[in-house]
C-alpha cells in the first residue's frame, strides 16, 4: 500500500496554498533543486562535454522512457523521452500515416487537446495527398471508425472534463477497421493506471510536466509498439535518431527500435529534474493511486453539490469514466477561479465556462479538498467573484 503522507513530504508545497492544478503543472519535488544543481555544477561545470559519456546524458532519453513506461503499461525499450509533445504528436501521426498509405482520413474528436489538432491539420496540409482531418464529438468516435480511416488519434482523458475514452475498446475497433491508433496520454500518465501493451495501440505520446511533475517545459515522451518499431519511418530524421550519430553520415539511417524516434539534443538539465520526480514514482502503486484519486474527487463533488446549486458538474458522474480531475461549469468561472486563487486555492479555467480541479494523491489531502470545496461554495453563492481584479483576464488561464 502506498503511503501518500510520505510522498506528500517529498514535494516543496508553498505554505498556505492548496494546489489543485497538478493536471496542468505539477509542483516541484524537493529533490529537484539539488538534482538540477548537481547536473549544472558537478556535471556540466566540471565534466564539460565529457558529461555526455561520464554522466550518461546520452542514455537519459531511453532510461527515463523506461521509467515512464512502467506507469503507462509499456514494455521496456518502447518509450523514449525528448522534444515537446507537439513534436511527438507530429512524429507519431506522420509514422502512422506511412503505415496506412492508401487511406485518407485522420479521425479525432473535439475533446482532443487543440494543439494535437493543430499539428495534425498542419501535417496533412503539408503532405498534400488529399488527406482529411475529421473531428467528431467524443461520444461519436466509435461509430465514426470505418474503412476510410487511416489513423485514429485521441487524447485518452478529455482535457476539459476528464472524460475517459475506453482505450482498449476503441483501439480494438480501430484495428478491426484497418486503422492505426495513437493515444495522447498527457492527462493519463501519472493520473491513473494505463495499459498500453494490453491495448495493442501502435503509438502513444504524452508530456511530463503535469501529473509526472517534471517542471515547466519538461520533455515529452513517445511510445512505439515493439513489433513495429523497425518498420516505422521517422518523419523528423534527427541527428540523435540516426543509427550512428557520430559516424556523421550524410545519409540518414534510422536507429534501432524506439531510439529512431529521438530528434534533437536531450534537454539534460530538465531531464535531471524529471529524474528526481520519477524517483518518487518508483514507490507508487498505480492501483492504490487510482483508488485514492477517486476518493478525493468524489469528496469534492459531494461537498460542492451539497453546498450550492449554482455550478454544474461538467465531468462524468461515474468516477470510473473520468480521469483524475473534476470540472464544474459556471457562467463566470474565470472570475470565480481568480477569487479562489486569491485565497490560495489554485485550480484553473478553460473557456468558455469550465473550472478545472486536479486531484493528485501524491500530495493532496482530504482536508485540502474539503477546504477547497467550502471556498468554492462560498465564492459562487455570495458573488465574491464579482470584483474588477477577478474579472480582468490574464494571459494564462
Amino acid at each position: 500500500m502506498t503511503d501518500f503522507s510520505r510522498t506528500r513530504a517529498l514535494f516543496d508545497l508553498p505554505e498556505g496554498v492548496i494546489y489543485l492544478d497538478g493536471n496542468s503543472l505539477g509542483p516541484m519535488p524537493k529533490a529537484a533543486l539539488a538534482r538540477a544543481g548537481r547536473t549544472i555544477a558537478d556535471e556540466w561545470g566540471q565534466m564539460l562535454i565529457r558529461g555526455w559519456n561520464q554522466a550518461g546524458w546520452m542514455q537519459m532519453p531511453g532510461s527515463l522512457g523506461d521509467r515512464i513506461g512502467r506507469l503507462i503499461g509499456a514494455a521496456p525499450g518502447s518509450t523514449v523521452v525528448g522534444d515537446t509533445l507537439s513534436i511527438k504528436v507530429y512524429q507519431a501521426l506522420a509514422s502512422a500515416l506511412d503505415l496506412n498509405p492508401s487511406r485518407k482520413v485522420v479521425l479525432s474528436d473535439n475533446g482532443n487537446f487543440p494543439s494535437d489538432l493543430y499539428m495534425a491539420d498542419g501535417l496533412l496540409k503539408s503532405l498534400g495527398r488529399g488527406l482529411e482531418l475529421k473531428v467528431v464529438e467524443p461520444e461519436a468516435v466509435a461509430d465514426a471508425i470505418d474503412e476510410t480511416v487511416a489513423v485514429v488519434m485521441l487524447t485518452e482523458a478529455d482535457y476539459r472534463t476528464g472524460r475517459l475514452h475506453d482505450m482498449k475498446a476503441i483501439t480494438a475497433k480501430a484495428h478491426a477497421a484497418g486503422a492505426v491508433m495513437i493515444w495522447d496520454l498527457a492527462h493519463s500518465a501519472g493520473a491513473f493506471p494505463v495499459d498500453l501493451a494490453g491495448s495493442n495501440a501502435e503509438f502513444a505520446v504524452g508530456c511530463t510536466y503535469k501529473y509526472l511533475n517534471g517542471g515547466p517545459g519538461a520533455p515529452a515522451f513517445i511510445y512505439v509498439r515493439p513489433d513495429i518499431q523497425d518498420r516505422v519511418r521517422p518523419a523528423l530524421s534527427g541527428w540523435l535518431g540516426h543509427a550512428a550519430p557520430f559516424a556523421f553520415d550524410l545519409d540518414y539511417r534510422p536507429g534501432s527500435g524506439v531510439e529512431r524516434m529521438r530528434v534533437g539534443t536531450p534537454p539534460v538539465i530538465q531531464m535531471a529534474v524529471l529524474e528526481a520526480s520519477l524517483d518518487i514514482w518508483d514507490g507508487v502503486d498505480m492501483q492504490a493511486l487510482r483508488r485514492r484519486s477517486i476518493e478525493l474527487s468524489e469528496r469534492f463533488i459531494a461537498e460542492v453539490e451539497a453546498g450550492t446549486k449554482d455550478v454544474t458538474l461538467a465531468s462524468p458522474r461515474d468516477p470510473n469514466a473520468r480521469g483524475s480531475q473534476v470540472s464544474f461549469r459556471f457562467a463566470d468561472g474565470y472570475a470565480a477561479m481568480q477569487a479562489l486563487i486569491a485565497r490560495g486555492i489554485i485550480g484553473d479555467f478553460r473557456a468558455p465556462d469550465i473550472m478545472r480541479f486536479g486531484f493528485c494523491p501524491l500530495y493532496n489531502t482530504d482536508e485540502e479538498v474539503s477546504a477547497a470545496a467550502a471556498a468554492l461554495v462560498e465564492i459562487v453563492s455570495t458573488g465574491a467573484w464579482n470584483r474588477p481584479e477577478f474579472l480582468a483576464r490574464k494571459a494564462v488561464t
